[in-house]
């Protein structure tokens, strides 16, 4: 069930200038520390919104993904394996 609250965001995460993740989620330090213990290699977690409900989170994170498909050749980042992520 989707949350009503306006607690969610969307963030970025980087290894040096390249973008490797595309996600959206309530807490930033969770979502950090949960990437790092999945073997994710990144530099830094870059918030890119500001908190919305998590129906809007979603939509903006498939939209910053479709964005970055734009310009890569169709392909998503190191990190995001399914077309919503």
């Amino acid at each position: 069930m989707l949350s009503g609250k306006r607690e969610f965001f969307t963030y970025v995460l980087k290894n040096g200038n390249q973008t490797v993740y595309i996600g959206k989620a309530n807490d930033i330090n969770t979502a950090e520390q949960r990437h790092k213990d999945n073997g994710k290699k990144f530099t830094k977690i870059v918030k890119t919104s500001v908190n919305m409900k998590e129906e809007s989170a979603f939509n903006r994170e498939t939209e910053n993904l479709e964005k970055f498909r734009k310009t890569h050749k169709g392909k998503n980042p190191k990190y995001n394996k399914t077309k919503n992520g």
